[in-house]
């Protein structure tokens, strides 16, 4: 009598027949029957799949294996870590003991050792709890990319101080929801940020919160600057501060800071705008961050002496969590970058000697574009990493700058999704094998396309796709679990949007990425459209909604929709407003003036539509679908279209404007 064989039986006893496959083809002299075809074989038998699903375990054989290996060294790392309760900060002080003195972080004429971003750290936490500051305290931190970035949060983080890390593009209504949202008690501002604090500090939320000046070298003291030219002159001088405090760790007495913080405890909030509203503030916590940081190193096979180029934003996951995570947990070096030039790319990697580098789409888009130079292939990068490499540019550009491997990965800030593609298949951002999806159970369920609501079928439960079938990804989640679980945001209603229950079998909860992909037969998966009205641009999550509002208000509440559209040779979508105005009121500058004012670059529509007609549904919306289809085609549209300039003015588009997009030579 047979047994039925739950998945994880399956997946054990493949293993071990694998094995015994693997060594009675090693025994066989002639290699009459390879391990491939007889593993093959005993998975059909054990696990009844079709022969199409044998098939691709067969050719999918030695890329799964080779997985197996590294996922299996990274889940035994992190058991161990999680096991002996370390945190971020005592992973890093390991890496610190062993060596002290190798650079940790690169940036212009500046370099800072692991030794010294300890110290740096240190007296952070020393300051900070003098001040008053205990575990389950939020500070905001507003700061461009400099050294001295993940030191101050890294400080903070020992005392169990969770640290926000905004946009340093917000201002005004997005700025002070950001560092509110997040329950700041005080907030850590550079100089060059310093006005956009300004402009909000006598806002609910944000009146009456310190204000920790932290200067760029050389920048005069604030205690000597006029009251006048000081935006913030009752801030504390923080680097005054820290550097009164002694220039080595044993000047700081960290004796009085309690041990009390676990690999469950928030580190850090990052933002994502997610699929409607304001940006909302994604809890990473110590076992979180390590899995991210872990993760890429294990899976990229990244070397101990490698050097990371990293020109992202430091606020954001990629920059912030895989990069910077990887020298401080892993013990690499990374060379930073204030703002990224596509110009100068290739010239910062030689100039550091980097071996590895990172990208988002637009960063691979903007390299390419440059002028071919000696530089394309003068330097030592065999490895990049990132998301959102297009297809269509990724042959070109892996051959023109002579890069071995690309590293596309997939995933949310605050997810339990992630996909790496580790063997270079062209245009997939990841894989699971058949066989490994008890272990890591995402999977794509149907969809519609257009709107991204769930299709459920006659049982009430989802639809698994099959492969070739777009669907949502979701994973399931087990909170016993880092590689499954779900912290969600710090707004917990914002949290239980992103959850889905009842999927598969009564109970059971999954997160929604709210990204629609495709899976092959072989397991990869390949990125296709974002559902909902959010779109990204320059790297960025838009949120349609928050930009809605801020046009909305500057044109007198006049019916506004934003939405995403496609520009050839382009990742992403670019924002379009079309906004009613029948009376033809609307004053294109005052606009101009009041999106700058409003709205970080990456936010700021592209095209401006000023509509006759008010195209309404039944429930009185805007049809943003139509909107949407039709696009900036003046084939298509008798409304006037507005195009952003580079100064930030509109000014109308023509057929001239229309043909250079659409030949994919517009320079956006």
């Amino acid at each position: 009598m047979l047994v039925e064989l739950s998945v994880k039986q399956k997946f054990l006893t493949l293993c071990g027949i694998t094995a015994a496959a693997m060594a009675a083809s090693l025994a066989i002299g002639q290699r009459l029957i390879p391990q491939s075809i007889l593993t093959g074989v005993v998975f059909y038998l054990i696990s009844g799949e079709r022969p199409s699903t044998v098939y691709a375990s067969i050719v999918s054989l030695p890329r799964d294996i080779r997985t197996a290996i590294i996922f299996l060294k990274l889940n035994l790392c992190l058991y161990r870590y999680e096991r002996a309760g370390a945190t971020v900060v005592q992973i890093f002080e390991r890496v610190v003991a062993r060596q002290p003195n190798k650079v940790a972080f690169l940036m212009d004429d500046g370099q800072l050792t692991f030794a010294q971003v300890k110290q740096l750290a240190d007296r952070v936490a020393a300051h900070f709890y003098a001040k008053g500051f205990r575990k389950g305290d939020t500070i905001a931190l507003l700061m461009e990319t400099r050294l001295e970035y993940p030191c101050i949060w890294l400080g903070l983080s020992k005392v169990g101080i969770v640290t926000a890390l905004i946009n340093s593009n917000l201002r005004k209504e997005t700025l002070r929801h950001s560092i509110t949202v997040a329950n700041s008690k005080a907030i850590i501002v550079s100089t060059e940020l310093a006005g956009a604090i300004a402009e909000i500090n006598e806002q609910e939320g944000i009146k009456g919160l310190p204000v920790h000046l932290f200067r760029s070298d050389g920048a005069p003291d604030t205690a000597s600057s006029s009251s006048s030219s000081d935006p913030l002159p009752d801030a504390e001088d923080l680097r005054l501060s820290l550097d009164s405090s002694g220039s080595s760790s044993s000047n700081v007495d960290l004796s009085a800071i309690p041990n009390d913080i676990s690999p469950k405890d928030k580190l850090v909030y990052i933002y994502t705008s997610g699929t409607t509203g304001m940006p909302k503030a994604a809890v990473i916590t110590n076992l979180r961050y390590t899995f991210m940081a872990l993760g890429c190193y294990y899976m990229l096979s990244f070397r101990d002496d490698d050097i990371i180029y990293n020109s992202l934003p430091l606020y954001h996951s990629a920059g912030g969590m895989i990069g910077v995570g990887s020298v401080l947990l892993c013990g690499v070096t990374a060379a930073l970058r204030k703002k990224f030039s596509a110009s100068n790319f290739w010239t910062d990697c030689i100039r550091y000697k980097c071996t590895v580098a990172q990208y988002i789409g637009e960063i691979c888009r903007f390299v390419l574009m440059t002028p071919p130079k000696p530089t394309d292939t003068q330097h030592s990068v065999r490895l990049m990493f990132g998301n959102g490499l297009r297809p269509q540019i990724w042959p070109q550009f892996v051959s023109r700058f002579n890069i071995q491997q690309i590293g596309e990965f997939y995933g949310s800030t605050e997810g339990n999704s992630n996909l790496l593609n580790i063997d270079n298949t062209m245009g997939a951002v990841g894989f699971v094998p058949n066989f490994a999806k008890a272990i890591y159970p995402v999977t794509l369920i149907r969809c519609d396309e257009e709107t991204g609501e769930i299709i459920r079928g006659s049982d009430g439960f989802c639809i698994k796709c099959k492969a070739g079938e777009p669907g949502v990804f979701v994973g399931k989640i087990n909170p016993k679990k880092a590689l499954n679980s779900f912290v969600g945001y710090a707004d917990k209603a914002a949290s239980e949007k992103k959850v889905l229950h009842d999927v598969f079998r009564k109970g059971d909860i999954f997160f929604n990425s709210g990204d629609i992909l495709v899976q092959d037969l072989l397991g990869n998966y390949y990125f296709k459209d974002r559902t909902g009205d959010t779109f990204r641009w320059r790297g960025e999550n838009v949120a349609t909604s928050e930009v809605e509002g801020v046009i909305t208000t500057i044109v007198g509440l006049k019916d506004c929709a934003v939405y995403g559209v496609d520009i050839p040779e382009t990742e992403g979508k670019a924002g379009m407003a079309a906004i009613v105005d029948p009376e033809g009121k609307v004053d294109l500058e005052q606009l101009a003036a009041g999106i700058r004012a409003s709205l970080p670059a990456y936010a700021r529509p592209l095209f401006i539509r000023v509509l006759s007609e008010v195209p309404m549904t039944t429930t009185f919306k805007l049809k943003k679908r139509d909107l949407q289809v039709d696009g900036y085609d003046l084939g298509k549209i008798q409304d006037p279209i507005y195009f952003l300039q580079s100064n930030g003015t509109y000014r109308r588009f023509t057929a001239d404007d229309h043909e250079t997009i659409k030949s994919g030579k517009a320079r956006l």
